[in-house]
């Protein structure tokens, strides 16, 4: 009897790329496999809670979005940058040294992690990549996501996508090539000349859902679309909650997850939900967001679970993520989306041209006239009639699929 693989799995990101993760661990381990993670810092206890050994990279993420939004923090410069490269490439080297050792295959996803290939290829075992977004892949149907807070249109022509990905790369190149290539000639490995694609491999993955994402044409080679890596939740919402949304219609839900967003947000969107004669549901998230008042028509909550509370509210607001823009979508509600920053403005893209939502610019100068517009365009009948319709496409397997895929790779021959 041959002995369970041991897997590696390893994401930077917040809590929006470590959840996928954690499902594809727990589908590995229902077929026998053994799994251990490698995450930021913020998230170790919550994967030790599954049984999963966990390494921890890097610093907190959520200390790192605190100190960047005082406004005494300053925008780094070119040398910052740099410098902050060169660290971040061996904070990564040295946790993932430690986490792959006597692994079988890794798997990185997410945040792309500029040492984790090396490492792989070092210890002669399978490397994949794995991204959230099809706009995380070099291809002329879409611009990069853009790594700054501000808008980037989705409706380029081709040729300006091609040069804003030529400008992507060398953006990459300069910050992280000569650690890289320093990193690789210490293994005895030969040098590379891009780092994107490097990281990517000619045969990405696509952790993401087929129809909510669909894949254009892309510069790599055969890519392997399993659909979204969902992590299932049996985690009864609180009590507080419960009362809240059975005292009457469907309130609106406003969540930003990690990204920050301007304080006086929630004074905004919960005036622009009664304008409209809804209740409001808001979540604290990283940004610290709290109530405006003291009315009973808002509560504030912390993390919940989006599958038993999506179902009950009338549209899902929210910044644009991968996972949040599908547990709304399978929740079969209408979403207004506000994005920020990297994939955000692809996912809100994706969500107006599928017709079951629109969304907003993430701008400091959001207003509750333009948040109750694009709230009542959510709350048409056919924008609901094609959420619903929509909710029943969306593959459910995607965790199970992806780990059946892994389960080939470590196949002999």
């Amino acid at each position: 009897m041959h002995r369970p693989a041991r897997i590696l799995l390893a994401s930077t990101g917040t809590r929006g790329d470590v959840q996928p993760i954690l499902a594809l661990a727990l589908s590995l381990r229902e077929l026998g496999q053994r799994c251990v993670l490698c995450v930021r810092p913020d998230f170790k206890a919550w994967i030790e809670s599954y049984g999963f050994m966990c390494f921890s990279v890097g610093p907190s993420l959520k200390g790192l979005a605190h100190r960047n939004a005082q406004p005494t923090a300053h925008r780094p410069s070119w040398k910052d940058g740099l410098e902050i490269a060169r660290h971040t490439h061996s904070e990564q080297r040295r946790a993932l040294e430690r986490a792959a050792w006597g692994c079988d295959l890794m798997l990185v996803a997410g945040p792309r992690q500029t040492a984790a290939r090396s490492i792989a290829e070092s210890m002669r075992i399978p490397y994949i990549f794995a991204a959230y977004s099809p706009a995380a892949l070099s291809g002329p149907s879409h611009p990069p996501p853009r790594l700054r807070a501000g808008p980037r249109s989705q409706a380029l022509p081709s040729w300006a996508n091609r040069v804003l990905w030529k400008c992507h790369d060398w953006v990459w190149n300069a910050l992280f090539l000569r650690p890289l290539n320093e990193h690789r000639a210490a293994l005895g490995l030969n040098p590379v000349t891009n780092v994107s694609s490097h990281v990517a491999t000619d045969h990405p993955w696509i952790a993401a859902d087929a129809t909510l994402g669909a894949m254009g044409p892309t510069k790599a080679g055969a890519v392997v679309q399993t659909g979204a890596w969902l992590l299932p939740d049996s985690t009864p919402l609180p009590e507080s909650l419960v009362q809240f949304l059975d005292r009457g219609d469907p309130p609106i839900y406003f969540g930003f997850g990690s990204t920050t967003v301007e304080p006086d947000t929630p004074r905004v969107v919960i005036a622009a939900a009664r304008a409209l004669g809804r209740r409001a549901i808001l979540l604290r998230g990283w940004s610290e967001l709290v109530r405006p008042d003291d009315q009973s028509d808002c509560i504030l909550i912390d993390d919940v679970n989006y599958e038993r509370l999506f179902p009950r509210v009338a549209v899902v607001v929210h910044h644009g993520g991968a996972g949040t823009t599908t547990a709304a979508a399978r929740a079969g509600r209408p979403q207004l989306v506000i994005p920020h920053v990297d994939d955000q403005f692809y996912w809100a893209h994706r969500v107006r041209r599928l017709g079951i939502g629109t969304s907003l610019p993430g701008s400091l100068r959001l207003s509750e006239k333009k948040v109750a517009a694009a709230l009542r365009f959510c709350l048409r009948p056919e924008v609901a009639d094609r959420t619903a319709a929509l909710a029943n496409r969306i593959e459910p397997r995607g965790a199970r699929r992806a780990a059946e895929q892994l389960m080939q790779c470590l196949a002999p021959g």
